[in-house]
C-alpha cells in the first residue's frame, strides 16, 4: 500500500506477531528503495494517544533485528513497563541501510542514510502505528556506530529529538577503521565540523536536549569516549557520563539499554 508520502508500504500482520514485535518495509525517498525496520509496540497502544517514540540504532555489521534478537529490547522495555518503571514506550529499531559493513548513518553519494533515519524512519513508522501523533516525544539511542549517530543526529536535530542515549560510541568516523573494510573516505560527503561532536554541541549548545551516554572499562573505545565526555566539560556541555564493568558486546548493550530507557522516562512530559 501507499501512505502519505511514502510508497510500498507493508507492515506485517499482528495475527502473527510475538511479544509486540511487527516489522515493516517501506520505499524510502532517502535511500531511494525500500528499507525495514522492526518496530515494538506495547499492548493496549493501539488508539491515539501520544506515546513517546524511541529510536534504536543499531552498529556494524547488522540490521534492523539487531535490537530485538540479539539484544531484546522490546523485552527489556516491556518488562520495564510491567514493573511500572517506565510508561508505553514505541520502539523503533531500523536497518542503517545496509551498505557495505556499515552506513555510519551518514550522507553518502548514493543514498543518505541521515535523512534515512531522521525524516523517513520517523515519518513512516509515525503513519503506521496509531498510538503516534505528530504530538509524540521522539528520542534516538544507538550502540557503537549507531551510538554516534544517536550522539550527532541528537544533537545536529535536538529541536526533534526529547533526549540522546549512546552505549560504547565511536566517537568519530575515523574510528569506523577499526570495524569496517570500507574506505574511510565514503565517511566524508560533509564537512568535517559536521562529523565532530563537540563542534556540533558547541555550536547548538542553547537548544541541546538531554544527553547520556556511557562505556565498558574493557572496551577498546573506552579512551575515545573518556576523551569525549572530558571535551563536553571543559566546554561546559550539559551531559551525564557513566563507566560500567564490560566490553564492546551484547552483554553489556542488553544489561545498559535499561539505563537509556529510564533515562528516556525521566525526560517524558
Amino acid at each position: 500500500m501507499t501512505m502519505g508520502k511514502y510508497r510500498s508500504v507493508a507492515l506485517s500482520d499482528p495475527e502473527f506477531e510475538r511479544d509486540g514485535l511487527r516489522f515493516l518495509t517501506f520505499k524510502s525517498p532517502a535511500l531511494k528503495g525500500r528499507g525495514d525496520v522492526s518496530i515494538f509496540i506495547p499492548e493496549g497502544c493501539e488508539a491515539e494517544q501520544a506515546v513517546p517514540l524511541v529510536l534504536l540504532l543499531h552498529g556494524v555489521y547488522a540490521s534492523h533485528w539487531a535490537w530485538p534478537f540479539l539484544g531484546g529490547a522490546h523485552l527489556t522495555a516491556g518488562r520495564l513497563e510491567r514493573e511500572g518503571r517506565i510508561r508505553p514506550m514505541v520502539l523503533a529499531m531500523p536497518s542503517d541501510g545496509l551498505w557495505g559493513d556499515g552506513t555510519g548513518y551518514l550522507p553518502h553519494a548514493s543514498a543518505d542514510y541521515e535523512k534515512w533515519i531522521v525524516e523517513d524512519v520517523v515519518g513512516c513508522v509515525t503513519d503506521v502505528v496509531p498510538s503516534l501523533t505528530q504530538n509524540s516525544q521522539v528520542f534516538i539511542a544507538g550502540l557503537s556506530m549507531g551510538g554516534y549517530a544517536a550522539l550527532r543526529l541528537g544533537i545536529k536535530y535536538a529541536h526533534r529529538f526529547s533526549a540522546i542515549s549512546a552505549h560504547s560510541a565511536v566517537t568519530h568516523p575515523s574510528q569506523f577503521g577499526l570495524f569496517v573494510e570500507e574506505s574511510l573516505s565514503e565517511y566524508r560527503s560533509v564537512p568535517e565540523t559536521e562529523l565532530e561532536i563537540p563542534y556540533l554541541a558547541a555550536r547548538g549548545r542553547e537548544s541541546l536536549p538531554p544527553l547520556r551516554f556511557d562505556c565498558g572499562t574493557s572496551d577498546e573505545l573506552i579512551d575515545e569516549n573518556r576523551a569525549l565526555h572530558e571535551n563536553l566539560v571543559e566546554n561546559r556541555i550539559p551531559h551525564e557520563y557513566f563507566e560500567f564493568e564490560g566490553g564492546h558486546d551484547w552483554l553489556y548493550w542488553r544489561t545498559h539499554l535499561e539505563d537509556t530507557l529510564l533515562f528516556f522516562e525521566r525526560h517524558c512530559r
